[in-house]
């Protein structure tokens, strides 16, 4: 069943004439629904007021499925006149809502629950009216509405709502959604925002994910958690959804101490299908005995860490000493262009060796070059246990030096030397490092590559992977898909998995993998690995979609997209030029919206989307800037390209520069809210808006001589569209005919070239 949409709160504003309050919905025809800048295309010039929604604070509670929500907004009356206004509350036409109480200012006020068909003449009357077609994205709810009460000049009101809500349970998950959006209809952004989210659960949380916000989960016990999101200034881009998998699948069993589930998208049943697997050990009883692992820490102590990056070292290497467990076994390798280490073999963790650790930490000083090739050799070479998780966290600030030079005879002699598959954290400190010299390492050795920048702090950014990585579960993880029906010609069920390789599960933390999928179907997935030095097996049931009605899960296929197009990135950058991946960069670039440093060339207003060849060229011409292996531009690149690999859902924040006018600020939140795409710019070390291209639902545009073109559509079927007159009775049967799918196009204020079903529309 498809997931509800969100419970958007909407306020329509209108200036009344004489007797009108005893109207229902009340619309003044020049004045569609507020924005913080202006946006293209025809639109009635509003009459002076407004007003802009100042804060927006919400609390909930999810009880298992039930949840209790208490959304309060604060708008304000820009206008000098009183404005008379009617609270609008668009109802998801499948959600099970009861108890809705709308407080103004701490009063109750009386409202009355309309069915999807009423309502959706009434947005279609809104819209007619107003000539402005943002409604249309809530054709098919039902609607919550208000009689008519004042804002006065210049003044607030307080607008309190409180509900009930069935959540929706879909593929394990219990799937909450909380309004956010319609926030973008406002004057200016929002000087405050705050959510909150306490979970209750009759069983072990196993995952806690949102394919929307970045949040702050904080896990008090096995079943009960709490997320949080807070932001100043900021325009809602879209509804905050809440995914819980509360319980593991039945035929986990209670005993296995791992939680997943999966998360499957198919919106085209005869292209391979999308799927995003959570996975999360529960958390661990306080007396449970933790897996003893190994740590080594290798730290850079030439001349140029002289004063404050050794400092921070310091306090990074004194963080993980003091968060080790009796069980573990330590070493630190301390190198300039000499490589001593604190003992001669790895220490068992006691309070002596601690300690003694610490004074050595303290005595460390900075001289000399860059030995990296024999640091790495001394500290490899002390591993002999491959039973025992081992990671070693690997710092430098520089270019090697001393010894070895070469980054291919590095890295391979790494390889050999890595007998017991450590796991190779590097970090590279500011902008002088070889920065491909850094990926190859932790390609080549099951790890992953962290960039701190020179503003940045060496101890929050070590401090930050070693609180995930600290408490190893099972290590070396692989998945398999096991589909009911199968035959061996099929194949395998799934592909191109990300992360790619084995991984390791860590108490209190999360893995996300996405991958593709060709069949449909029951299917029965097991998660491998090792536990202390033992193989373990954990099954569970779940099922892949033939086909995805809607787009609520249209994040999963994003995702995929997103972390390929790092693989890809990654595959050019290690392995050279390559023709095949260039062609799916650019191929990824168009479908999905998921553009690049070596793909920006398409953001540009004049940019053919279609003109496949010639931005294949491009996008070759534009790859042979990672020949940069340092600098900042190298250190940015490689930087960037982490941030795709690593990516688990929220879209990448809208930034400008710290001296942007507001003007920029409020163009880019806005076309965060519109849906445009963003990617990050090496060069100039920013987070860039592309302004012609939108991602919104399964689709991406491209906007092309003033409309909005569906980057399926090709040239020969761009001259050949059924054109339809925005407001006709058949633009609205469009949507009838096709649901939230297909109202969401509609809402596009400009002009539209969309292929539904097969055939090409416009308006």
């Amino acid at each position: 069943m498809p997931t509800p949409r969100p419970l958007p709160v909407l306020l329509i504003l209108a200036v009344l004439a004489p007797l009108a309050s005893a109207q229902g919905l009340l619309i003044d025809d020049r004045h569609p629904l507020p924005r913080p800048i202006p946006l293209p295309g025809p639109r009635p010039t509003p009459v002076e007021g407004g007003y802009h929604v100042q804060s927006i604070d919400i609390n909930a509670t999810l009880n298992g499925q039930a949840a209790e929500v208490q959304v309060s907004q604060t708008f304000q009356n820009d206008s000098s006149r009183p404005l008379e206004v009617s609270f609008v509350f668009p109802l998801p036409y499948d959600a099970a809502v009861s108890g809705l109480t709308l407080l103004v200012d701490g009063k109750e006020h009386q409202g009355k629950l309309l069915s999807a068909d009423e309502a959706r003449r009434r947005f279609e009357a809104i819209v007619r009216s107003n000539r402005d077609p943002a409604l249309l994205e809530w054709l098919g709810h039902g609607m919550f509405q208000t009689s008519v009460f004042p804002v006065p000049a210049g003044g607030q009101r307080t607008l309190t709502l409180r509900y009930s809500q069935l959540c929706r349970m879909s593929h394990g998950l219990t799937d909450l959604l909380l309004p956010l959006a319609t926030a973008k209809y406002t004057s200016k952004p929002l000087e405050k925002l705050s959510v909150r989210v306490a979970i209750n659960s009759h069983g072990p949380i196993a995952s806690v994910y949102s394919p929307t916000h970045d949040l702050k989960i904080e896990r008090s016990d096995d079943r009960h958690a709490v997320a949080t999101y807070a932001a100043q200034n900021e325009i809602p881009s879209a509804d905050l959804r809440l995914m819980v998998a509360a319980n593991p699948p039945a035929d986990s069993g209670p005993e296995s101490g791992i939680g997943a589930s999966v998360v499957s998208y198919r919106p085209n049943p005869n292209e391979p299908g999308y799927f995003l697997l959570l996975a999360s050990p529960e958390l661990a009883d306080a007396d449970a005995k933790p897996l003893p692992k190994t740590v080594l820490f290798v730290v850079d102590r030439s001349g140029s860490m002289t004063g404050k990056k050794l400092d921070q070292a310091k306090s990074a290497l004194k963080f993980v000493l003091n968060n080790l467990n009796e069980e573990d076994t330590f070493n630190i390798i301390a190198y300039d262009d000499k490589v001593e280490s604190f003992r001669p073999e790895l220490q068992r963790c006691d309070d002596q060796q601690r300690r003694a650790a610490v004074g050595y930490v303290d005595g460390l000083f900075a001289g000399g070059s860059t030995n990296i090739d024999a640091a790495l050799r001394r500290a490899l070479g002390m591993l002999n246990d491959s039973d025992r998780p081992t990671y070693v966290l690997f710092l430098t600030d520089g270019l090697p030096t001393a010894g070895q030079t070469g980054e291919a005879a590095i890295v391979a002699a790494t390889q050999g030397a890595n007998n017991v598959r450590a796991r190779v954290f590097p970090f590279g400190v500011g902008y002088d490092v070889n920065s491909r010299l850094l990926d190859r390492l932790a390609r080549e050795n099951f790890g992953a590559t962290e960039y701190v920048r020179p503003n940045e702090d060496i101890e929050a950014a070590v401090s930050k992977l070693y609180r995930r990585i600290g408490a190893p579960v099972m290590t070396d993880v692989s998945v398999a898909f096991d589909l009911d029906g199968a035959k061996p010609e099929d194949g395998p069920a799934v592909t191109q998995l990300y992360p790619r390789g084995g991984f390791d599960l860590f108490a209190g933390d999360q893995t996300i993998v996405v991958g593709r999928y060709r069949h449909a179907g029951d299917a029965r997935v097991t998660l491998s690995g090792a536990v202390a030095g033992k193989e373990e097996e954990h099954a569970f049931a779940t099922s892949l979609a033939a086909s995805s009605d809607d787009d609520s899960n249209a994040f999963v296929a994003r995702l995929w997209a997103t972390r390929r197009v790092g693989e890809i990135i990654d595959q050019l950058d290690l392995g050279g030029k390559n023709d095949e991946l260039i062609k799916e960069l650019v191929d990824l670039a168009t479908h999905h919206g998921v553009v690049t440093q070596y793909t920006s060339f398409l953001a540009d207003e004049n940019a053919d989307h279609n003109a496949v060849a010639d931005n294949r060229t491009r996008a070759d011409e534009e790859t042979e800037a990672l020949a940069a292996s340092g600098g900042e531009f190298g250190f940015n690149q490689r930087a960037g390209k982490q941030i795709l690999l690593k990516s688990n859902g929220p879209p990448m924040p809208a930034t400008a520069p710290a001296d942007a006018a507001p003007q920029e600020l409020a163009r880019q939140v806005m076309g965060r809210a519109s849906g445009n795409a963003f990617f990050y710019d090496a060069r100039r070390n920013r987070t860039r808006m592309a302004d012609n291209i939108r991602q919104i639902g399964r689709k991406t545009f491209f906007r092309r001589d003033g409309k909005w073109v569906d980057s399926t559509v090709t040239d020969d079927e761009l001259k050949q569209t059924n054109e339809l007159k925005r407001y006709s009775p058949e633009y609205f049967q469009l949507a009838a005919d096709n649901g939230r799918h297909v109202a969401q196009y509609l809402a596009i204020e400009e002009p539209v070239v969309v292929k539904v079903g097969g055939r090409v529309y416009s308006w």
